[in-house]
């Protein structure tokens, strides 16, 4: 049952009768804030033994909201493992504060415009409230300080802040994280050079796509890079990570392990019928004129930055098009030095768009010596079925089982049942928040450099 209010100038949300036993069973109770991403609903495309299925959401009267019911709705009646939520809504220019006065929940979901998400953050986590925010929590370095204030107060109220990385749950990022930690197999990560760095990851991503098995229907701001934040603060927050996640793991890690050395930024262009094609809307709004060029609007998707970490050399980059060839979907490159062998994940036609393993520029010993070591090694990781097969004199590549195959909306219940884990303890592991805040310094670090050049 979807329950929503309606009203010019806001409503009373209508209360769902429900059984006072059950609400003490429940140790989680979400409260959805403004959710104007799609992500905002993939934390709900599964349930989950501690989360009560009664979630409250507050959000501004408009098509964002309605969409995201929508979405829950469609879990709800599928055939196959339906959802049993219950969205119990208020609407009106007062939501956050509602929000905050209720308290009608001990999680806040946030998944949206990125504008406001640090003012977001900080008054929910000074409410003694708990955050689980899509990513990116900040789009501009002039909210770094206000964001590491919002971790301290955590700490201070005993509230978790932790983001929504589901990238760490890809099986072949698993296998290159793990293999590259095996002095065997890999031997150890060089430092690289600006112009070879020892870590490159580079994501491609698409404005038309299908999610949940229906086309997306992206909001008009989500190309205002004032309000979305651009290419370099946004998706490279999952690259960023993943350098830090499998060159440094379970290190603490600081914004003085960080050297910029390089950035850029370019425009994806944006012609009026693309817009319509996945916003529904015939024009630009006025906000977006001043992007407009020749008729073409200039979306500031694309970045590049080449940094150091701890003196390695790290190279992340991510590119946005219109839409994906067929077949295609958004993909990942990725390749870590060696002074072993070359890891190197790719995910092109080649690979029919599923992230493929390879071990390359094999050093120091012929291919069937090393593949006994590989063969070795790979029957220690925590999978069974792993496939080593030569590709050519100098190659070899690791088939997957379909079975660890998750696809990246599933990527999502995975992350938020860790996080309930982390509740359960009451706290997160110790490197994870100054992991958060380096991997926030470095993208909104980039940003700046990128446009001083």
């Amino acid at each position: 049952m979807i329950i929503t209010s309606c009203g010019t100038s806001g409503t009373r949300k209508q209360p769902i009768k429900s059984d006072s036993s059950m609400e003490k069973t429940y140790k989680v109770k979400l409260i959805t804030v403004d959710p104007g991403h799609f992500h905002a609903a993939l934390v709900q495309k599964i349930m989950y033994d501690l989360i009560s299925p009664e979630v409250h959401v507050y959000a501004p009267q408009g098509p964002d909201y309605l969409q995201h019911l929508s979405r829950i709705k469609s879990y709800n009646g599928r055939a196959v493992n339906p959802t049993s939520w219950n969205e119990i809504v208020y609407t009106g220019p007062d939501f956050f504060e509602k929000m905050l006065t209720e308290k009608a929940g001990n999680v806040v979901v946030l998944s949206g415009n990125n504008r406001k998400k640090a003012e977001y953050i900080t008054k929910s986590i000074s409410a003694g409230l708990n955050v689980l925010a899509d990513k990116p929590m900040i789009i501009h370095l002039e909210d770094f300080p206000a964001l590491e204030a919002a971790f301290k107060t955590a700490r201070e109220k005993g509230v978790l802040l932790y983001d929504i990385m589901t990238e760490r749950y890809e099986v072949t990022t698993i296998l290159q994280k793990l293999l590259s930690q095996n002095a065997k197999v890999f031997g150890v990560l060089t430092t690289g050079s600006k112009e070879e760095p020892a870590v490159t990851k580079i994501s491609v991503h698409h404005f038309s796509k299908v999610v949940s098995g229906s086309p997306v229907l992206r909001p008009e701001w989500y190309f205002d890079v004032q309000q979305q934040g651009e290419g370099i603060v946004d998706v490279t927050t999952h690259l960023v990570d993943l350098v830090q996640w499998e060159c440094f793991p379970e290190q603490i890690l600081n914004p003085s392990d960080i050297k910029m050395v390089s950035a850029k930024r370019w425009p994806t262009l944006i012609s009026k019928e693309e817009f319509k094609g996945v916003t529904g809307f015939d024009d630009f709004p006025g906000y977006l004129q001043k992007d407009i060029k020749d008729g073409k609007l200039n979306v500031f998707a694309n970045g590049e930055m080449v940094y150091q970490i701890k003196g390695i050399f790290a190279k992340v980059s991510v590119e946005w098009k219109y839409q994906a060839p067929p077949g295609g979907d958004d993909t990942h490159y990725s390749v870590m030095h060696g002074t072993k062998c070359d890891l190197i994940i790719r995910q092109g036609a080649e690979e029919k768009f599923l992230p493929t393993l390879y071990i390359e520029n094999i050093k120091g010993l012929t291919m069937n010596d090393f593949a006994s070591e590989l063969k070795e090694v790979v029957k220690t990781l925590p999978y069974d079925s792993l496939q080593i097969v030569a590709v050519n004199t100098t190659t070899f590549k690791i088939n997957v089982p379909e079975k660890y195959r998750v696809s990246h909306e599933e990527h999502f219940g995975q992350v938020t049942a860790k996080f309930l884990e982390y509740l359960k303890a009451g706290k997160l592991p110790e490197w994870e928040v100054p992991a958060m805040i380096t991997k926030y310094y470095t993208t909104t670090t980039a940003l700046k450099l990128a446009k001083e050049n």
